[in-house]
């Protein structure tokens, strides 16, 4: 069966990002520190050879596709199933103001932490992000059979398609740490037989600039 090498690239910085906000559909532009992260990613995926360089149709992500794909004399391609999952009112808001908002959003927010179908007011579940991103994942791979595809996304499809991989539960989502303008990598056949390759790898960016650290 063939099989599909994906790198998934986590966009750049976001100011918000810094303040870890729930971004989702809102279109942040990349920070100056973020378009800097977009031409280490491009350099770092310089050497691979890449047949395709996809993107969500939001602007951090598009931003830090295009010095990728220039790399390797391609056009990016928005696919908008690889847009970031919808916090619905939450979006804009850290998780401590989610709680302080309303013993109604602290409630649901610890419920949304523990069960993968329910979703914020007004947004997305990570059950329904999880059917969509695979959808169009399993789309791709079978346009770039046996080639190497570079999805440029966010935190929340990378985390579903690395669950999806593991075969893990959408619950280990909250235990997966990806810092901006990171790679990750799987080689996809299909959700059942996928292998993680990497994960949050950050080695062209220098450890300083792990957030984590």
């Amino acid at each position: 069966m063939p099989t599909t090498r994906l790198f998934l690239v986590r966009h750049g910085e976001t100011m918000a990002n810094r303040e870890y906000r729930y971004i989702g559909t809102s279109n942040d532009p990349l920070s100056t520190l973020g378009h800097t992260q977009a031409a280490q990613l491009a350099e770092a995926l310089s050497i691979v050879p890449v047949a395709a360089v996809y993107s969500s149709p939001l602007q951090r992500t598009h931003d830090t596709a295009v010095p990728i794909a220039a790399r390797h004399n391609l056009v990016v391609q928005q696919v908008d199933d690889l847009r970031e999952c919808d916090f619905g009112t939450w979006e804009g808001l850290r998780r401590a103001e989610v709680i302080e908002r309303s013993p109604v959003d602290a409630q649901r927010l610890r419920e949304w932490e523990h069960n993968a179908s329910i979703a914020p007011p007004g947004g997305e579940s990570f059950e329904a992000l999880q059917q969509r991103v695979c959808a169009v994942v399993e789309r791709l791979v079978h346009v770039h059979p046996d080639h190497t595809i570079v999805l440029v996304s966010h935190v929340g499809p990378i985390k579903v398609l690395l669950s999806a991989a593991l075969g893990a539960p959408l619950s280990s989502v909250f235990r997966i740490f990806l810092d901006p303008a990171t790679i990750s990598v799987v080689d996809w056949r299909d959700s059942a037989h996928a292998i993680v390759r990497l994960t949050n790898s950050h080695a062209h960016l220098g450890w300083d600039q792990a957030r984590w650290m």
